[in-house]
């Protein structure tokens, strides 16, 4: 090897091939695209998951089980940790200020209060559910805990 050979066919910026440019180009004609058939004619793409006729996969496998998920009912749960942390004394704690404050994102059907952490701040807070130690910490610092429907 030669040194001065390392390089010699490593190009920073490459030009794109010109296909379709006559036969002197050597990719004329059929433009690099075969002769015939479905992939060799215009505006052809690949669906997903095609696998150039045989049966997919995804349709070779049986079809299985049925799940509710998209159904179910999401609930944003919130730490009294959090509230601690996020509100002063004498604060109302309500959904739009927990979104606010960003302790709750996204899309939600109800928001629940749990009881992890300490609250020594008497705060109102309005939610649509909480754990009994939650609401009893609440109470016992002197705030309230009000239920929305």
């Amino acid at each position: 090897m030669i040194i001065n050979d390392v390089h010699r066919q490593i190009v920073k910026r490459k030009n794109r091939k010109r296909v379709g440019r006559g036969p002197g180009s050597g990719h004329g004609k059929t433009a690099g695209r075969g002769d015939k058939g479905h992939s060799a004619h215009p505006g052809h793409a690949h669906r997903f998951a095609f696998e150039g006729g045989q049966m997919p996969l995804v349709r070779r496998l049986a079809k299985r089980g049925f799940s509710n998920k998209f159904f179910s009912r999401v609930v944003a749960i919130v730490n009294l940790r959090a509230l601690e942390q996020a509100f002063d004394e004498g604060a109302t704690v309500d959904p739009a200020a927990l979104k606010a404050r960003g302790l709750v994102k996204g899309r939600f059907d109800a928001i629940k209060i749990l009881g992890t952490g300490e609250l020594k701040k008497k705060l109102t807070v309005t939610a649509h559910e909480f754990s009994a130690s939650a609401e009893a910490k609440i109470t016992s610092a002197g705030g309230t805990a009000q239920r929305l429907m």
